[in-house]
């Protein structure tokens, strides 16, 4: 057994209300991590930087994009970034960088780096635009794959003894 067998890697996905972006990149993840045969090595959830949506259920339309990958999101309710959050989890991923601006402010910094934007692991400096506004939640879950397929490669070289 090697010494990192135990290791867990904690993934928090950021946006502003916690009913589109994150649930949606939250159980992407999820899925990609079981079928690479990792999901019990991750730990995986997703929050808000705002209160907006606050115990709000997943939305529909994020919810319509899942189901037609069989992917469900039941149970799921936004929830609130916390301060603490930074000390708890390895990669905290925002949407867009006014999530990311929102993250700094919060927790006072990124002094270990844990921080970053989502496309920015496939590659990109830019935002999973919000389907709230744009309606377009095809397009947001094919950023959403793309940023989490390429995040799911970090996580396996970082689980590798």
């Amino acid at each position: 057994m090697s010494a990192n067998s135990g290791k867990i890697i904690k993934i928090l996905f950021v946006c502003h209300g916690n009913i589109c972006r994150s649930p949606m990149a939250e159980f992407v993840m999820k899925d990609l991590a079981e079928k690479a045969g990792i999901g019990d090595r991750v730990y995986i959830a997703s929050a808000a930087t705002s209160s907006e949506e606050i115990g709000s259920p997943v939305h529909r339309g994020t919810v319509k994009e899942l189901e037609k990958r069989g992917i469900s999101c039941a149970g799921k309710y936004a929830v609130k970034l916390e301060r603490a959050d930074y000390a708890y989890y390895d990669h905290i991923v925002g949407m867009d960088i006014y999530n990311i601006r929102n993250m700094l402010r919060l927790f006072g910094g990124d002094p270990e780096n844990k921080v970053r934007l989502l496309m920015s692991f496939a590659g990109e400096s830019r935002d999973v635009d919000d389907p709230w506004y744009t309606r377009d939640f095809l397009t947001a879950y094919s950023d959403i794959f793309s940023g989490c397929s390429a995040l799911l490669k970090v996580v396996g070289d970082e689980l590798r003894p």
